[in-house]
């Protein structure tokens, strides 16, 4: 079972790697682009387990490791 694990910095926490490259893609002349932000995707191959099972045992190790959960926020998605 594939999940996917985005993680994203909360609102409100700063996030230098995205005013780089959107200050970059201005430059580029990429106008209109009001805010980006950086995060990470981690995809996972579980196997043995139906979707349910594989939508929490991800959430769990998000919790633990994927994720910092003081400045990050993360969501989970069986992908097949």
């Amino acid at each position: 079972m594939k999940v996917r694990v985005t993680v994203m910095l909360k609102d409100g926490v700063l996030d230098p790697q995205g005013k780089a490259i959107g200050h970059a893609l201005q430059t580029l002349g990429f106008d209109g682009v009001q805010d980006v932000r950086v995060g990470k995707i981690i995809e996972l191959d579980l196997h043995g387990v139906k979707a349910e099972e594989a939508h929490a045992k991800a959430g769990e190790m998000a919790r633990n490791l994927l994720a910092n959960l003081v400045i990050e926020d993360y969501s989970v998605e069986v992908v097949g």
